[in-house]
């Protein structure tokens, strides 16, 4: 009963991050011939490729918020109410190709989303113009998800980096950002450090992130069977949030639970999904429980 429950959970999940199709792009991404812009053994695969990334991708989403100028273009031009899963399902889907496909399906999606960013523009309460092509908005994405991802992975991966193995990640991901337009992307987890820090004045919270964060805390669009699981992966990523984040966003914090019990939860959230989304094994599992495999 255990594991049926476990497939389900992981089949549950694959599709909301994933989407419908996704069996269909992961095999295509990970079945097709071809070289490679990363090894799979290599940093980046195995930060992208583990569990913990569902808990640094709410971290992301939750940090990316406090600059105005992304909030604005997120809810204006994609939202995160009426598309949050569809949005999800194709950033999810760029991480992998561009980490796990071809080089050739990698440089496609990253043309399709400089496209995208092309038509993203508007203008702030303030008059000052947005662009999604902005080099400079392309850099806070891009250091919001890294370290995100990065700070996910040391805590609740199956096998956290070492120093050198940072650093490696940090480079590697920072091909990809300059291939989507960022300038001057760093290369070792301390320049990583520096540009989130430089970014600091830059940050505040705003009606905008505020909505957004709320909706994503209190109303998510999920079955009731799965809001406990993603109660736990909210709260593993808000524990792994900055302090000087918590009280803009209205997050809560209790600093001895998120290094306790949160940081317990979350690590039996990941390793279940882990278990559960594991290839072969889901396989059997899925034919007993009579679905599709989760992975």
């Amino acid at each position: 009963m255990i594991g049926v429950l476990r497939n389900r959970l992981g089949h549950a999940l694959f599709l909301r991050v994933a989407g419908p199709d996704g069996a269909r792009h992961r095999d295509r991404i990970h079945g097709t011939p071809g070289p490679r812009w990363f090894e799979p053994a290599s940093p980046i695969g195995r930060v992208h490729g583990d569990a913990a990334m569902f808990i640094g991708g709410i971290r992301a989403i939750l940090l990316q918020t406090l600059h105005p100028a992304a909030m604005t273009a997120v809810a204006e031009h994609s939202g995160y109410r009426g598309d949050m899963w569809g949005r999800l399902a194709r950033t999810s889907r760029f991480i992998a190709v561009t980490t796990f496909g071809t080089a050739a399906d990698a440089q496609r999606a990253v043309d399709a989303v400089r496209a995208i960013h092309g038509r993203v523009t508007g203008t702030m309460p303030d008059g000052t113009p947005y662009a999604a092509s902005d080099p400079h908005l392309l850099l806070w994405v891009h250091v919001a998800e890294v370290d995100s991802f990065l700070t996910a992975h040391q805590a609740y991966g199956k096998h956290p980096l070492d120093q050198a193995e940072r650093d490696e990640y940090v480079a590697q991901t920072a091909e990809v950002a300059r291939r989507l337009g960022v300038l001057d992307p760093p290369t070792t987890e301390a320049g990583l450090a520096e540009a989130l820090a430089a970014f600091r004045p830059e940050l505040r919270a705003t009606e905008h992130s505020r909505d957004a964060v709320s909706y994503l805390l209190w109303r998510p669009p999920l079955p009731v069977a799965l809001r406990p699981a993603y109660g736990v992966l909210m709260a593993a990523a808000i524990g792994l949030m900055p302090q000087w984040t918590r009280r803009p966003l209205r997050l809560p914090s209790h600093p001895v639970s998120d290094r306790t019990v949160v940081r317990a939860l979350g690590t039996l959230a990941t390793g279940t999904i882990r278990w559960a989304m594991a290839p072969g094994r889901a396989e059997v599992r899925a034919m007993r429980a009579g679905e599709p495999a989760a992975s």
